[in-house]
């Protein structure tokens, strides 16, 4: 997720600890526990996001009509209880019974279609890609789009079948539709409370997209395990465990998501009690909680990929291939990850895992050769040194890129030995560098990264390069279209040639340059039971309990 693409040392607020108390009747124990995430979320309108800060919230709150099985990207049923299509086209949903959103209002078939309606009529602001990123990376363009640049919506309609069936219509055939369903940007929200709390009113400020209404901020309303209760911007988001909830009641009464963006100040917090769990260990601290008795360290299954952009666009000196190749051979990929990821991270071929299905050893390589690319920027329309801006994040660490500044130092480094002359830029993560990276005013270079979504090359890939994107800047017609061809292919066996053909392509053109895939960890006391790792990054809490709970 786009944490692609979706953060500053906060002061540590009063010690939060856990609470047993008990309550009505003494039968059970009201239990706290208090997470430390590296920054605050954007939204919390699952829609009008993109990345994990805030996916890590809104999946406690909200559910989709299909979910992932705990710890891997295996489909199965949540609002939905099962499915169907003969054509690829028309998905037919059965829906769950007897569910109620938080607000005590009926889920059923006409709210899945509100939801699904709601984003294909957005117009004005709502269409910038700052606000819907994930619909218009899965479904495209809008019923009306306002830009030229936007395509024609996969997704054209929804039908009721009394209350608890619907089918949802596509344009063409979809491979990834259905994995991709279980992204928090498509949950089902409580339509009354969209409405009653303004949730389609925004607007852009400086080119990015803000909510005007209260929705996204203070009335988040879905059928979760979890419902909101507060948001104190820079100190901690508050939420209760839902106990009108229709499945399994989660263990925990509250539960508390702290931001603490610096790497060894949520370290910290775990050492003292402060938290009992926190994403994104550094790996150079992994060490540290493993020999500490009363702590443990969880693995996070690797699926994601590390990447600099090259952004080509008028007069940029990127539009020439010899100039990105350089770029690929002037960074030292194995160095940074070598260094800087404590045998936690492996060098990146191409732009997708090496688990998933297209995957392919036959794309061509850059290894770091300095005396080369200097050789390609003199014969090409950057001589040395060749003027490049390069642009990376402040006040955040990401899974795929623990310690930004210093990959950047070292990249910087290897491509100022490489012929070229490097201006550094910085910003801040939330939300100014992410918007940047998205729009394509991000310089000539940038560091970001992606934490898959669900398991499909699509969600990589497509993601990146299906279609004309403003990050990268460029139009190759061959690429888009066979990223296009395998999206609507209903044969596995079809769609995994075309991705193998398309990883080759992709990395001969060098859009961008991909340099790690990363497997993440998480810090927790050993009292802390039932958490289950995500390779998508957005656990659920529902399951977790605390010592003898």
């Amino acid at each position: 997720m786009r944490g692609n693409f979706r953060r500053l040392v906060l002061p540590l607020a009063a010690v939060l600890v856990l609470v047993a108390a008990g309550t009505a009747g003494g039968a059970s124990k009201a239990v706290t526990l208090v997470f430390a995430g590296a920054a605050d979320p954007t939204y919390l309108d699952p829609a009008l996001v993109s990345d994990g800060e805030s996916f890590r919230v809104t999946e406690q709150i909200f559910e989709s009509l299909v979910k992932l099985k705990p710890g891997t990207t295996l489909i199965q049923p949540a609002l939905a209880t099962k499915w169907s299509s003969k054509n690829a086209k028309d998905w037919t949903f059965t829906l769950r019974r007897n569910v109620k959103f938080q607000d005590n209002t009926p889920f059923n078939a006409a709210a899945v279609c509100y939801n699904y309606n709601r984003q294909y009529n957005f117009t004005g602001a709502f269409q910038d890609a700052s606000a819907t990123y994930y619909w218009q990376t899965v479904f495209g363009g809008f019923k009306h789009n306002g830009s030229a640049d936007l395509s024609p919506s996969l997704y054209i309609g929804c039908t009721t079948h009394g209350k608890y069936s619907v089918t949802i219509h596509l344009r063409t055939p979809s491979g990834p539709f259905l994995p991709g369903q279980v992204i928090s940007s498509f949950a089902i929200q409580s339509p009354t409370a969209l409405k009653k709390y303004g949730a389609d009113s925004g607007e852009l400020r400086n080119g990015t997209f803000y909510p005007t209404g209260s929705y996204a901020f203070s009335h988040p309303t879905g059928t979760g395990p979890f419902k909101f209760v507060s948001w104190t911007v820079g100190e901690k988001l508050v939420l209760a465990a839902n106990r009108s909830y229709w499945g399994p009641k989660a263990k925990i009464s509250t539960l508390i998501i702290r931001p603490i963006s610096n790497n060894s100040a949520r370290l910290q917090a775990l050492q003292t009690g402060e938290v009992q769990g926190y994403d994104l260990v550094a790996p150079e601290h992994i060490a540290t909680i493993k020999s500490n008795s009363k702590l443990k360290v969880l693995d996070r299954p690797s699926f994601n990929v590390a990447y600099v952009t090259i952004h080509q666009g008028p007069g940029s000196p990127m539009n020439d291939i010899k100039v990105r190749q350089a770029v690929a051979y002037g960074l030292d990929r194995a160095s940074v990850v070598n260094s800087f990821y404590s045998g936690r991270g492996q060098v990146a071929k191409e732009f997708e895992p090496p688990q998933l299905f297209g995957w392919t050893n036959k794309v061509m390589q850059y290894p770091y050769n300095p005396t080369k690319a200097k050789a390609l920027l003199n014969s090409s329309s950057c001589h040395v040194p060749c003027k490049v801006d390069f642009w990376y994040p402040t006040g955040v660490s990401r899974p795929y890129m623990p310690d930004p500044k210093r990959n950047f130092e070292a990249f910087s480094a290897s491509l100022e030995n490489s012929g070229f002359s490097v201006t550094a830029h910085s910003a801040p993560w939330r939300p100014d560098y992410v918007k940047h990276v998205n729009d394509g005013t991000a310089g000539d270079l940038n560091m970001i990264g992606w934490t898959g979504d669900f398991g499909d090359p699509d969600n990589f890939l497509g993601t990146f390069f299906r279609t004309p994107n403003p990050q990268f800047g460029f139009h190759n017609a061959a690429i888009f279209n066979i990223l296009t061809k395998a999206q609507g292919e209903k044969s596995l066996a079809k769609r995994i040639a075309l991705y193998k053909q398309a990883n080759i392509m992709i990395m001969k053109y060098l859009p961008a340059v991909p340099y790690a895939h990363s497997r993440p960890a998480l810090g927790f006391e050993k009292t802390v039971k039932g958490y289950v790792a995500s390779p998508v990054g957005t656990d659920p809490f529902q399951g977790v309990s605390i010592g003898g709970q």
